[in-house]
């Protein structure tokens, strides 16, 4: 990756947070000893940074060069695992708040690898929303379901359950008509494995199990529920 694009990248980065509300361009010349007028021509694109500069700016806002990188170009020269050349592809096992939150998995994160037959991971059909806005994460992922989660979901999941998730299935529609989805659905810093509904901005959390209760997550300000939902449950294995 060229350095142009590491700086084209600093400024995205920047101007996201300028928008969210987590910056300002005064803030940040105050953090960097730059002038306003120096640090408004970068995110302008009027003039660039020196190495030095860039370092400066990484430090105060806490990021790391890694933060500049593509996601996707990263994983195809760095990736986990070697390419499969028989008919089934390794998945990688995580715990739930890696899949909730890790776009690409990093091999300490690994747990365990399984292999599923690239002939079914091929027909499942994704669904993101906003259109796009998950091909940088890495597809499918496993998690283990705790003796809560099992058996919030019984009969359907077990405690123990290996439940294969798809990244790529964001959205709320049906994937079988008549049939609700089963996700997983960010909860915190991590992810808990539910049905689905949205009510005047708020997440509904349903179990199978009556025993459990009904959970509500309100959405965020600026968030959609999509921007909650890990995956879609596309495989579950239980162990006898």
């Amino acid at each position: 990756m060229k350095f142009h694009v590491l700086q084209e990248n600093l400024r995205n980065t920047l101007r996201e947070r300028i928008v969210g509300g987590d910056l300002t361009g005064l803030r940040l010349a105050k953090q960097t000893g730059f002038k306003q007028a120096h640090i408004s021509n970068f995110l302008n694109r009027k003039r660039g940074l020196s190495l030095e500069g860039m370092d400066k700016v990484l430090s105060v806002q806490h990021l790391s060069v890694l933060d500049l990188l593509d996601p996707v170009e990263v994983n195809k020269r760095a990736t986990i695992l070697p390419p499969s050349e028989d008919e089934f592809e390794n998945i990688l096992a995580v715990e739930p708040n890696i899949a909730a939150t890790h776009p690409l998995v990093s091999s300490m994160d690994v747990k365990e690898i399984l292999k599923f037959k690239k002939g079914f991971l091929k027909k499942l059909k994704a669904e993101t929303e906003p259109d796009g806005c998950r091909e940088k994460w890495e597809r499918f992922v496993i998690i283990r379901a705790d003796g809560g989660e099992g058996m919030s979901m019984y009969p359907r999941l077990l405690p123990g359950a290996m439940v294969l998730l798809d990244r790529h299935y964001n959205s709320l529609k049906p994937y079988r008509k008549g049939e609700s989805n089963m996700y997983a659905v960010l909860k915190g810093d991590t992810c808990t494995v539910k049905y689905v509904e949205t009510a005047n901005r708020h997440l509904i959390l349903r179990p199978q199990n009556q025993a459990y209760p009904i959970e509500v997550i309100p959405i965020d300000e600026g968030k959609t529920a999509s921007d909650y939902i890990v995956g879609r449950v596309c495989y579950v294995g239980i162990e006898t």
